[in-house]
């Protein structure tokens, strides 16, 4: 049993988009050492760019479950939930290294509140992951990070032209909205956790459009 544990583990690391999430990974943290050198424009600008950094860590992040083999690894006996979920707890180690690299990039005196800025990435994150659970789910495309990457930044715009302020999600440090925001983003991450965990599963049924066949 364990020999087979080991060799589910080394199959699905060689299976993993290491080089796209690095990309992503790469991109996101030249974003946020761009912070140490704004000069005197770094207090107002560590956000955004930090913000920026997470986006596109995400982007990376949706092709996580990119698969060019997954039409003949769909009949392995190991279960879609255990291959996805070990998929995720694999790349687990590298997100959380990312994020304290990330942070600690910014300096100290224009750093964001840690514990909310960190609750804001980690439903980005949750959000980049639970988007590639359902497409897998939902769809034959065996490679469909290039899609939700671009659907993400799609949204990302979305949200920060048209979202109601109400609701508001992305707002600056001295916002009086900080606060409800962050209680908003927690809400995100729960529903994007949720909808991930019960999208693992196997597909139900598969749609597929209807053959007519000519007489």
């Amino acid at each position: 049993m364990l020999g087979l544990s080991r060799e589910l583990v080394v199959a699905v690391c060689r299976t993993l988009p290491l080089g796209l999430v690095g990309a992503a990974g790469a991109t996101g943290l030249l974003m946020a050492a761009l912070t140490r050198t704004t000069g005197e424009a770094g207090e107002w600008l560590a956000l955004p760019l930090l913000r920026a950094a997470i986006l596109a860590f995400a982007m990376g992040l949706v092709f996580l479950l990119d698969d060019p083999a997954r039409h003949t690894t769909s009949t392995v006996p190991t279960p879609r939930p255990v291959r996805t979920g070990l998929r995720v707890a694999l790349v687990l180690p590298v997100v959380a290294a990312w994020w304290a690299v990330a942070l600690l990039l910014v300096p100290r005196d224009i750093r964001p509140p840690v514990a909310d800025i960190t609750l804001e990435a980690g439903s980005a994150f949750a959000l980049a992951v639970t988007a590639a659970v359902v497409a897998v789910r939902c769809s034959d495309i065996a490679r469909p990070g290039a899609r939700l990457a671009s659907g993400l930044l799609t949204s990302a715009v979305l949200v920060l032209l048209f979202w109601p302020g109400r609701w508001a999600l992305l707002v600056p440090v001295q916002d009086e909205r900080w606060a409800a925001a962050h209680d908003r983003w927690a809400v995100v991450l729960t529903g994007a956790v949720l909808v991930g965990v019960l999208g693992a599963g196997e597909p139900v049924r598969r749609w597929a459009w209807p053959v007519v066949r000519a007489r």
